[in-house]
């Protein structure tokens, strides 16, 4: 299980872009200086969110830490797993080749919800 602490914060600033627009430098500062995150708004919703580049990075690398934990667990389940004999190849137009899904994608899917998300 991979635990992290949650650094004490101040309650986010809800802005809409529109009001950001004016006064932007201030918005970085008070993230930087106050840890004052301010959520950014567009018509209603809350589309962004600026925060001081240190916590970004902390952020990031928690991220990157759980994902790297999480494929060593796929890794060792795999390893520790007995070895199946290899099945002959379907011939065209049987179950596997025409099914709704493959085996790969069945895996994708059964893993998505437990995978930890990493920002791009």
């Amino acid at each position: 299980m991979y635990i992290c602490r949650i650094r004490d914060m101040s309650e986010p600033v809800i802005e809409s872009m529109a009001e950001v627009r004016g006064h932007l430098a201030d918005v970085i500062d008070r993230a930087r200086r106050e840890e004052t995150p301010t959520i950014i708004t567009r018509r209603g919703k809350q589309e962004a969110v600026v925060i001081d580049i240190e916590e970004y990075q902390r952020l990031r690398r928690i991220a990157e830490d759980a994902e790297e934990a999480w494929l060593n667990r796929l890794a060792d389940q795999a390893e520790s797993e007995p070895a199946e004999p290899a099945e002959p190849a379907e011939p065209p137009g049987s179950a596997v080749a025409s099914g709704p899904t493959s085996p790969a994608r069945e895996s994708y899917e059964e893993n998505a919800a437990t995978r930890p998300r990493v920002p791009r």
